[in-house]
Order: C-alpha cells, then sequence, then structure tokens
C-alpha cells in the first residue's frame, strides 16, 4: 500500500533488497580462514589474561591522526597482537586472515533498559599477515567500512533466533558450520566514562568476557572504562596455554601506532584517510 502510494521509493526497496540477497549469499559461502595454531577441537579448559589499561585518550589521538575510528584503531591492535603471537610460537603469517565474529547490538536506545539480549553477528577478516602497522589499519577501516550499513547482523540474529528454537539435531550442524568458518569472537564495549563504586569503594577495574560456542575456542573483550581501554582473552588452553603471552604484544602495536602519531606533522594529521605511502611522504618528505 505504501508503494502505491509512493512509487518513487521503489527503488530504494530493491537496493535494500538486493544487498540483503547479497550479504546472505556472502555469508552462506563464507570460506574458511587460515588455519593456525588458534584454530580445532577445543577442550575442557580455558585460560584468561588481561592487560593494563592503555590511555583512551591516547587511542582517540591516533584515530584523529590517522583518520580512524577508535574501534579501527582498537582492531588493527588485536590483528597485530596476533601476528606478533603467531610469530613468537614459530608459524608463518604471511597471508593471514583470521577471521572474528564480532556481536552487534541491535537494540533501540529507547529499550535499553529492557532484559534480553538483541545482537547479531558480523564476519569481520582480520589482516593479520599484513606486516605495516598504517597500511594494516588501513584495511581494518577498509573491511569495516565495507560491513557498515549492510545486513548480515540482521541475518545471523534471525538465523540464530529460529536456530535457537530448533531441534539439537539442526542446531549443531548450523552452529558447527559458523565455528569451523571462525576463530574468534571479539567486541569492543564502551563502558562508563567516569569511575564508578559499589558499596563506597571506587572500582579500580572492570572487566567482561565474550561467550563462545561451538569449537571457537578464543575470545577478544575490550572494554572502556574510566579514560582506560582494557584487552582481555580468554582461549582454550589446548590452542593457547599462556594467553598473557598474547595480551603483552597489544601494548607494542599500540605504541607504533601513537609513535607515527606523535611523529605526523601538524599540517598532515587529520587531512583524509593516509595510506602507508602517504605517511612515508608526510614524514620523510618526497
Amino acid at each position: 500500500m505504501k508503494l502505491a502510494t509512493r512509487p518513487d521509493q521503489l527503488g530504494g526497496y530493491a537496493q535494500v533488497g538486493q544487498r540483503a540477497v547479497a550479504d546472505a549469499v556472502q555469508l552462506a559461502l563464507m570460506p574458511s580462514d587460515t588455519l593456525t595454531r588458534l584454530k580445532g577441537t577445543v577442550g575442557p579448559h580455558k585460560r584468561v589474561a588481561w592487560n593494563e589499561p592503555l590511555p583512551l585518550d591516547d587511542v582517540k589521538l591516533v584515530g584523529r591522526a590517522l583518520q580512524a575510528s577508535v574501534n579501527d584503531v582498537l582492531l588493527s591492535c588485536v590483528a597485530g597482537a596476533l601476528r606478533r603471537y603467531l610469530i613468537a610460537q614459530g608459524e608463518d603469517t604471511e597471508g593471514c586472515q583470521i577471521r572474528a565474529m564480532v556481536p552487534v547490538n541491535l537494540r533501540p536506545a529507547s529499550a535499553g533498559l529492557e532484559l534480553g539480549n538483541r545482537f547479531g553477528l558480523v564476519p569481520l577478516v582480520l589482516p593479520v599477515g599484513i606486516v605495516n602497522p598504517v597500511a594494516r589499519l588501513q584495511e581494518v577501516r577498509r573491511r569495516m567500512d565495507a560491513l557498515k550499513g549492510g545486513y548480515q547482523a540482521l541475518i545471523t540474529y534471525g538465523l540464530l533466533a529460529a536456530v535457537g528454537h530448533a531441534p539439537r539435531a539442526v542446531q549443531d550442524p548450523i552452529l558447527q558450520f559458523m565455528a569451523n568458518k571462525t576463530t574468534a569472537v571479539m567486541t569492543n564495549v564502551p563502558g562508563p566514562g567516569m569511575p564508578m563504586s559499589m558499596a563506597g569503594r571506587t572500582l579500580s577495574r572492570m572487566m567482561f568476557w565474550v561467550p563462545q560456542s561451538g569449537d571457537i575456542g578464543l575470545g577478544v573483550s575490550i572494554l572502556s572504562y574510566a579514560g582506560g581501554v582494557q584487552f582481555g582473552v580468554m582461549a582454550d588452553a589446548g590452542f593457547c596455554p599462556d594467553p598473557q603471552q598474547l595480551i603483552d604484544a597489544f601494548a607494542p602495536e599500540f605504541d607504533q601506532l601513537l609513535l607515527l602519531a606523535a611523529l605526523l606533522p601538524q599540517d598532515a594529521r587529520g587531512q583524509g584517510a593516509l595510506d602507508a605511502q602517504g605517511l612515508e611522504a608526510a614524514l620523510f618528505g618526497a
């Protein structure tokens, strides 16, 4: 009835339909990511580790200087930390691509106090094989931009909701299919900007653990709280017996980007997205 009175909207509906079909096909035909020691059949034991918080203001500074969002900067650091860890374990990371399922909140702001979960999943392929930190950040930003505005989160939400009502014999193959295509689950949650207190005591830290299902043995939790950004890793003990080694690789990756942002000339900061070659020219001239 709406289309009968507003035929000019037909083109918009057609574009939405085409994008939704394309996203559904992309999910159905999703190839496996690179096989590393972080992937396989999970065991019964988990290991956890977390870092000293990074200053959120420094993360924002890097984002402004290199024309990237805070989320892009943090995800790029995750990709770099995974690369460092795998190399330290003797693995070849050239061309390595690690897929992480990223939960996306679908709850409207007006429903913020209602109970229950309402989130979909989008598959982000981290360019672990890229050595240059700026080129890696640029590629993460490009891939995140490609996911924005799509319907994969809504599609996976509908799929998981339907599977949740299906018999176990239907659930297991679908969940295992997604797990086989994925190495990690990763989420970035913005927490309170000011310190919180409980029973008269100030909370110095907050942390949470992103849930994992099937044979996904790696979870990366990112939480901002009171001016700091904290990384946490929960890993299958068989895949990653000492996740502190992985956590310790986050700070050096961020320090690289922070140093580049600090060295960047003032007139080059925020002047469009710099690629690796553009940054080199800005730092060292033609």
